[in-house]
């Protein structure tokens, strides 16, 4: 599995729409990122940057990424996202989203149950004795 992070600005005038369009996603477009090997994916908003998250369980990301891309309901949702994004100031010539570097990672202990601590009120106040 790989993370991949990314940022991009919308357009102020356009966020109640982009809001809009991203709670009812396309049943489609979804199923083209579950088949393209995506999961766990997110995007977040602050003022006018947007930041997604996604986790990539295949093993061609860039075969993956070319099948999305080919899929005709996944391109016409973007020709209505598009327009309302705007590169980064920095991003490179010709690209939309920008990648970012991972810099920290930590996943912590399995919270399965078996090594969960009990509830304070389960533990005795003072040690029996």
């Amino acid at each position: 599995m790989q993370r991949y992070a990314q940022i991009i600005r919308l357009r102020p005038e356009d966020e109640a729409e982009y809001v809009r369009h991203h709670a009812e996603v396309w049943p489609g477009v979804l199923q083209t990122i579950a088949d393209c090997n995506i999961r766990n994916y997110s995007i977040f908003l602050r003022g006018n940057l947007l930041f997604a998250y996604f986790e990539y369980h295949g093993t061609d990301y860039a075969a993956d990424m070319r099948r999305m891309a080919a899929d005709p309901e996944t391109q016409r949702w973007w020709k209505i996202m598009d327009p309302m994004q705007l590169p980064v100031e920095d991003a490179a010539p010709g690209s939309h989203w920008t990648e970012l570097r991972e810099v920290f990672h930590f996943d912590g202990p399995p919270v399965d149950g078996r090594s969960a601590r009990k509830p304070d009120s389960a533990v005795p106040a003072t040690p029996p004795g």
